[in-house]
């Protein structure tokens, strides 16, 4: 399975908005009434991103994690700088490639597990060159 990097969260937020920040049509004239209660846009970035130095956005290639709800075509936030915990959808780099799975660590094993029929588990030996790039904290549909 392969996962297209998207891009890394320069995010700066939007606390700071306020009402002055709306520019409409009629700035110079007398605006609609409805101007004085509009809102800010929703910004997802504030939302799904806690860690904005250590969050990437990345496009889903296959389908290793169907059953989960995640498939191909979707985009999966990132968190590098969650430390991994059994049961949770990690993005792991195995022998070079990087792959979409659930990390299962019991007491003396270590498992990558597939949300689908399709594939079988991968259980991690000392002869893996294997790593946990990052943890999955949100999944996005593609419709």
């Amino acid at each position: 399975m392969e996962i297209e990097y998207i891009s890394d969260s320069a995010h700066h937020g939007t606390h700071a908005f306020s009402q002055r920040d709306n520019t409409t049509p009629g700035d110079n004239v007398f605006g609609a009434p409805a101007h004085d209660f509009m809102e800010r846009s929703i910004d997802l970035n504030e939302h799904l991103v806690h860690n904005p130095q250590a969050t990437f956005f990345l496009r889903v290639s296959g389908e290793s994690m169907c059953d989960a709800g995640i498939h191909d075509g979707d985009i999966v936030i990132v968190d590098r700088s969650i430390k991994p915990q059994s049961g949770k959808i990690v993005i792991a780099v195995i022998d070079g490639e990087m792959l979409l799975r659930r990390y299962i660590k019991t007491f003396n094993s270590l498992t990558l597990v597939p949300d689908t029929k399709k594939l079988s588990p991968l259980t991690i030996t000392e002869y893996h060159d294997f790593k946990i790039w990052g943890v999955v904290t949100y999944a996005i549909k593609y419709v």
